[in-house]
C-alpha cells in the first residue's frame, strides 16, 4: 500500500511545468501499477495542441471550464467539472481552457515523470 498527498509532490521533480500547464505526478511507471496518475492544472485563456502517439489518456475534469477539439474531425467538445473525456485513439487534439482547470489524468503506459510535450505535443515512451 502507498499513499501520497499532493502537498509530497509540490515544489518536487514531480512537478513539472509546460508553457500552459503544471503537473504534479502522482503515481508514476517507477510505482509499477501499469498506468500513471496526475494532478493537472491548465492555464486560463490557453490553447495546448497534444498528440499523445505513445500513450493512452483519461482525463476527469475536478474544477473549470474550457473545451477538446480532436484535429482529425475539428469536432468539440465542451469540458467542465464532472466530466472525463477518454484519448481512446491516441486522438491528436486542442485542449483549451477558459478559466483554470484541473484535471486528474490517467496514462496508459504510465510515464516516468519527466516527459513534457515535443513539438508535436507527444511525450516519448521511456523503455526500461
Amino acid at each position: 500500500m502507498k499513499t501520497i498527498s499532493l502537498e509530497e509532490v509540490l515544489g518536487t521533480e514531480n512537478e513539472v511545468k509546460g508553457e500552459n500547464w503544471t503537473s504534479r505526478r502522482l503515481v508514476l511507471k517507477k510505482d509499477n501499477m501499469g498506468y500513471s496518475v496526475h494532478d493537472t492544472v491548465i492555464k486560463a485563456g490557453t490553447e495546448t495542441h497534444i498528440w499523445y502517439q505513445n500513450h493512452l489518456e483519461s482525463v476527469y475534469c475536478i474544477e473549470g471550464e474550457g473545451e477538446v477539439e480532436t484535429l482529425k474531425d475539428n469536432k468539440v467538445w465542451p469540458i467542465k467539472a464532472n466530466t472525463l473525456y477518454a484519448l481512446d485513439e491516441n486522438d491528436e487534439h486542442l485542449l483549451r481552457a477558459k478559466t483554470d482547470m484541473r484535471m486528474v489524468c490517467v496514462f496508459n503506459p504510465p510515464i516516468t515523470g519527466q516527459e513534457i510535450h515535443d513539438e508535436n505535443g507527444v511525450y516519448p515512451v521511456v523503455e526500461d
